[in-house]
């Protein structure tokens, strides 16, 4: 693909900024009415395959984690998402934007990876509404 070409599919589909590629894994937490459908579409059609639910028995590549300030302790979720990775494997943590129901405080989310073990690598616009967090585990 030309670098052209590369840019208008990130305009097109919000999924290829977040660098998912063809055939991984994207096990999918959170899942609620107000997710981001475009988002999970343009996911699921840069891997080629359907999002696994929470009751994937596997490994995944990367786990796309739905969080809102009412879903609980953040750092307990993102310690329960790195037990479904497989080594090298990524969290993509989307949460509410500023002034959306359920915005949590980026010091919040970074005092949450550091405390999961987890580095902040990359914060993005991931879609209308929610804001995207690369989270990646330490080697093992």
């Amino acid at each position: 693909m030309s670098a052209t070409a590369d840019h208008a599919e990130e305009r097109t589909n919000p999924a290829a900024k977040l660098g998912f590629e063809p055939g991984q894994v994207v096990q999918e937490i959170g899942y609620d009415d107000d997710v981001d459908q475009d988002l999970r579409e343009g996911i699921e059609s840069v891997i080629g395959q359907d999002l696994v639910d929470e009751d994937y028995d596997d490994v995944a590549d990367v786990v796309l984690l739905w969080f809102r300030d009412e879903d609980g302790d953040l750092t307990d979720a993102l310690v329960d998402a790195i037990g479904l990775l497989d080594e090298g494997g990524t969290i993509w943590l989307m949460s509410p934007k500023t002034g959306r129901d359920g915005y949590i405080e980026p010091s919040d989310i970074s005092d949450a990876a550091q405390t999961a073990g987890l580095s902040q690598t990359k914060s993005i616009n991931a879609a209308k509404d929610w804001s995207g967090t690369r989270l990646i585990a330490p080697k093992r």
